[in-house]
């Protein structure tokens, strides 16, 4: 194989994601992965200092994994989940549970963090269905991302992802996420549009990535879930990018001590490996939909559902993750990114550096607003590019959540580029 030729056939036969294709630069075509790097066709290294979107936790070409999906393979590949069952999701429903805790009771499958929350808003409006119970509304804050399928669509807040689609989502109350100053407010709104109407609250616990890595406090928070649980709101929890030990505990919901009564996964679930989805739910809910009457079925579901092969990888990472070594890897990721933010104080142009578990986030002061759409963008992709690492800002938002592997001089190397691309851009 020549040269770039990956890259060049790629630009003959693919459309990318969140990429305009008129003026992107041509894709780097990789061709291997080892450890918290990326190896393009000249077999130059590239720092995976975004997890490659948020998904890989424990490296690239993890060996354990790989045998273990090898393993699963050559036994069973896949089996329609409708009337049958096998063994890596049952293990692994278990496990996930018992991880879990609170009141969570059952397990849904599906393929991706999109899906996951699609089951838990099907789940949280038919149950009130099922009930006889006329709830309808849902809550979410300004600003969340749930995923680009029209109902994860719906619950996020408006934005370039969604402009074309507005008028065709359906209604959704957002509040801006909660402060010691606002939370009365807060209520009040959701008692203005009557809380007996709400069926749930979907919210990303204590993170907000894509609409800006938007950091906010658990305590307050804790009240107005709370509140919501008082007035029968059901509470959805989107862990799909905070699960698996983001934020530093292993779920964020942890840190607030609310139990919610769904919860979204995906993205660390299988380490990175391959597409899995999962929506967890207490019995409660579960037993609404329990009936002779078949119109309470819960009509929802996946060719791919609780793909054994996907199941084996989530099992194998979920090894990884229990082990003591992983949890002192985010710490001593956590305490170096700690140093950084010091070090970032420094440049005048840098705003609101903030930092949670082993994800770091600031912004650069720029001429135009603050977003998505900023145009520092382009100067960050390619100066990082030449550097060969792999950042992916959002707008003028920079941000690092590298795998829990990544070595302290690969980091180091992370960090002295964004310390160079700030004294360029001064």
């Amino acid at each position: 194989m020549h040269n770039n030729d990956l890259s060049k056939r790629d630009l003959e036969v693919i459309w990318h994601p969140y990429t305009q294709m008129q003026t992107a630069p041509a894709p780097i075509g990789i061709v291997r992965g080892a450890g918290a790097l990326l190896f393009d066709e000249q077999d130059q290294e590239y720092i995976d200092a975004t997890s490659s979107w948020w998904v890989n936790i424990h490296g690239h070409a993890h060996p354990y994994i790989a045998q273990q999906i090898a393993a699963q393979a050559m036994q069973l590949e896949h089996c329609i989940f409708a009337g049958y069952t096998h063994p890596p999701a049952v293990s692994l429903a278990e496990r996930l549970l018992k991880l879990i805790g609170g009141k969570q009771g059952k397990v849904f499958y599906s393929d991706n963090g999109s899906t996951a929350v699609e089951v838990a808003l099907k789940m949280a409006l038919q149950y009130w269905d099922n009930k006889g119970q006329a709830k309808r509304n849902i809550l979410a804050f300004k600003n969340a991302y749930h995923g680009d399928t029209f109902g994860a669509m719906s619950v996020s807040g408006r934005s370039v992802f969604t402009r074309v689609f507005d008028d065709l989502l359906f209604d959704v109350h957002f509040l801006d996420v909660p402060t010691a100053d606002n939370l009365p407010s807060l209520i009040q709104s959701i008692e203005d549009i009557g809380a007996e109407s709400i069926a749930a609250f979907i919210f990303e616990p204590l993170l907000q990535g894509s609409g800006g890595m938007i950091m906010y406090d658990a305590q307050t928070f804790a009240q107005l879930l709370k509140w919501c649980t008082s007035r029968e709101i059901l509470l959805i929890a989107d862990e799909v990018m905070t699960g698996f030990g983001r934020t530093g505990t292993n779920f964020a919901m942890e840190s607030i001590g609310v139990p919610p009564d769904m919860i979204c996964l995906s993205k660390g679930l299988t380490g990175g490996t391959m597409a899995l989805g999962v929506t967890t739910t207490t019995n409660e809910i579960y037993n609404a939909f329990l009936s002779n009457d078949k119109l309470k079925t819960l009509f929802h579901g996946h060719s791919f559902t609780a793909n054994p092969i996907a199941c084996t990888a989530a099992l194998a990472s979920l090894d990884l993750f229990l082990d003591p070594a992983c949890e002192e890897n985010r710490k001593r990721i956590h305490t170096l990114h700690s140093n950084f933010i010091e070090e970032l104080r420094n440049f005048p142009i840098v705003k609101k550096p903030r930092i949670l578990g082993t994800i770091v986030a600031f912004e650069i002061v720029t001429a135009n607003a603050d977003g998505y759409t900023n145009s520092l963008a382009d100067q960050v992709h390619t100066f990082f590019r030449k550097k060969r690492i792999m950042l992916r800002p959002l707008g003028n938002t920079l941000y690092i959540l590298p795998p829990y592997c990544i070595t302290n001089e690969q980091l180091a190397t992370i960090y002295g580029g964004i310390k160079e691309f700030l004294t360029l851009v001064s």
